[in-house]
């Protein structure tokens, strides 16, 4: 496994394991509102993932529209395919090493380079998760993961066995 496969597996993997902690949380707790971020779980939650489909559709050349479903299941669902294509262009560029190759945003007309774009959308997300583990602790959520990368690897292995 190269270093973009542990980068996108982690980010995948992490988010998802947040969105399926906040799976009992009624709606009172997804939607309350504090003075952090996106000011709540679901909203952080949404522009998470809807970031990650919207990123993907210029990439790959698509508008972007805005998804479907907002509670913690949907937008896991929403997640997962998004991330998999995603994952498929990063694959391409990394295969191809085009990172410093451009592509042209079709939303606002400008130039980026790929590596950029696949970095900031990773970093991006990890960026919201820190605030989103904060509002879960607020919200009294328990057990919380560490949400860093070698927890990841360690967990997921211990989960394929």
């Amino acid at each position: 496994m190269d270093l973009l496969d542990r980068l996108l597996g982690h980010d995948l993997w992490t988010t998802r394991q947040l969105l399926r902690l906040c799976e009992p949380l009624g709606d009172e707790a997804l939607d309350r509102e504090f003075d952090v971020g996106h000011r709540s779980l679901r909203a952080t939650f949404e522009h998470v993932v809807f970031n990650v489909e919207a990123w993907t559709a210029s990439m790959a050349g698509r508008p972007v529209e805005r998804g479907g479903g907002r509670s913690p299941a949907q937008l896991a669902d929403r997640l997962d395919q998004a991330a998999k294509e995603f994952a498929t262009i990063a694959r391409g560029v990394a295969d191809r090493g085009a990172w410093d190759e451009t592509w042209t945003d079709p939303g606002d007309g400008v130039e980026r380079t790929w590596g950029g774009s696949i970095a900031h959308l990773i970093t991006h997300s990890m960026h919201h998760r820190a605030q989103l583990l904060y509002l879960m602790r607020l919200s009294g959520v328990e057990d919380l993961p560490e949400g860093d990368v070698l927890s990841w690897e360690f967990d997921a292995e211990s989960e394929e066995l």
